[in-house]
């Protein structure tokens, strides 16, 4: 999954501003641009900052990242880090992730290691001016790092931070979007809860028997709003055989039939009194109550529902449903690690951060608290912790089997990539769930998007 630098970019007044406080441009005038970054020395002190949205959740992912932190000051005590959320207010604190960093680079003040999501990689690159791994470390090393001491990351994993050539982050956490489901409402709703839905037509017509028959909601499908941005969504339109951007990233695809198809059919669900009107938090929340039959959703929430239904109810999870017989596509979620300092000594500290959070024990602890994939997945299967945990959770099995039909999270081009992605969003969410037409909703959205793209 090589990427190469889609645009020779329309330069705004905003971009110049931007670039006179070091936010603009891609050329690094830091000491480690003609050489690699030399290891610490075993009593060098060594201060830095990671900024990573997961302390803005609540419950397991604080718990477990602080406790990740701390081992890693035990094993490197001549290293502090100071972790921090983000600075906004949004319901899902990775929207705040970019705003965040702009507002502290303006201040003079960016953190020295950022997580930040795939759909941002372009301007994480090129305006953000995230460091080459290759260039501080060498190929060599960064290679190392993802072959690891013992078990490797998986091959679609291990280029999603890649661009022209270059690794520019590590890939941390991701999920595909997972059907997880009540197997005590299918059951009271007399449906067969060893069999569910494969189709997003079976998953309407459990929907209905689970609202005829209990009251409660069929499904919620946490892919169509703002806040949950367009990792799901393009999913879902990639598996109806459709695109939301040209595979050039030059044109907005968006408008075409099969996204007005994937916004129809959960239009409909809407309409039909089976899918709730509900903003993100609502719904894995609802769902982690037993109030919905179903949701496709991302594992990052599975902690979540493991404790919703302990001696409750039965949560079980299944494979992304189908548009008819066309192949699903499911897309990741989730985030790298990228460097953001220019001194060489907090470069070298952060590195040992990154290999850290990205070890076979790190994800250990990820994976069994949270539920997020380990990205090296050999180890669900090796004999280790996370094998004997998989033999019990059989949960994390339908995302790992979709790994083998992953595409990447696209990233819209662009310094206006945001207003891209939040308009074409904005369009879904209204179609959804204000009843909106699709057709003329989605065309509009994508006139106003197209004229933010940068000239290609």
């Amino acid at each position: 999954m090589k990427r190469t630098l889609p645009f020779a970019g329309l330069v705004f007044a905003a971009t110049l501003a931007l670039t006179s406080c070091g936010l603009g441009g891609t050329t690094s005038t830091d000491s480690t641009a003609t050489g690699q970054v030399p290891e610490l020395a075993p009593d060098q002190q060594v201060s830095i900052v990671f900024e990573s949205y997961n302390y803005g959740l609540a419950g397991a992912w604080t718990d477990t990242f602080n406790s990740l932190i701390s081992d890693f000051g035990k094993k490197f005590p001549n290293i502090k880090v100071t972790a921090q959320k983000p600075q906004g207010n949004s319901p899902n604190p990775a929207t705040d992730t970019i705003s965040s960093i702009q507002n502290q680079m303006v201040a003079g003040t960016p953190p020295d290691v950022a997580q930040l999501g795939f759909s941002d990689l372009d301007f994480t690159i090129h305006q953000l001016q995230a460091k080459s791994l290759d260039t501080l470390f060498g190929k060599q090393a960064v290679q190392a790092n993802f072959d690891g001491a013992t078990v490797p990351f998986a091959p679609k994993a291990r280029t999603l931070d890649d661009w022209d050539g270059q690794t520019y982050g590590v890939p941390f956490v991701f999920s595909t979007p997972v059907l997880y489901y009540n197997a005590s409402l299918f059951s009271q709703a007399g449906l067969d809860p060893n069999k569910p839905p494969a189709t997003w037509q079976e998953v309407a017509d459990a929907s209905k028997a689970i609202n005829t028959k209990t009251g409660k909601d069929g499904v919620y499908i946490d892919c169509l709003t703002k806040a949950a941005k367009d990792w799901c969504f393009q999913s879902m339109v990639r598996s109806n055989g459709g695109r939301v951007i040209s595979e050039d990233r030059h044109s907005l695809t968006y408008a075409d039939d099969p996204s007005v198809q994937v916004t129809k059919m959960a239009q409909d669900l809407v309409n039909a009194g089976e899918m709730p009107k509900l903003a993100q938090k609502q719904g894995y929340e609802a769902f982690a109550r037993g109030d919905i039959g179903m949701i496709l959703e991302t594992s990052a929430i599975q902690g979540t529902f493991t404790a919703g239904a302990k001696d409750k109810w039965d949560l079980r999870a299944a494979a992304m449903p189908s548009f008819g017989p066309k192949p699903t596509v499911p897309t990741n979620s989730g985030a790298g690690l990228h460097i953001l300092s220019k001194d060489p000594a907090k470069q070298r500290a952060a590195w040992e951060l990154i290999k850290f959070l990205t070890s076979e024990d790190s994800y250990t602890k990820i994976t069994t608290n949270i539920g997020y994939l380990p990205l090296r997945t050999d180890m669900l299967s090796a004999p280790g912790v996370l094998h004997d945990w998989a033999a019990k959770n059989p949960l994390v099995t339908p995302n790992v089997a979709q790994l083998a039909n992953m595409e990447p999270w696209v990233s819209m081009p662009g310094n206006n990539y945001l207003q891209v992605r939040d308009g074409m969003m904005d369009a879904v969410e209204s179609i959804v769930f204000q009843g909106k037409d699709p057709q003329s909703t989605l065309t509009a959205a994508r006139n106003e998007g197209a004229k933010l793209l940068p000239a290609s």
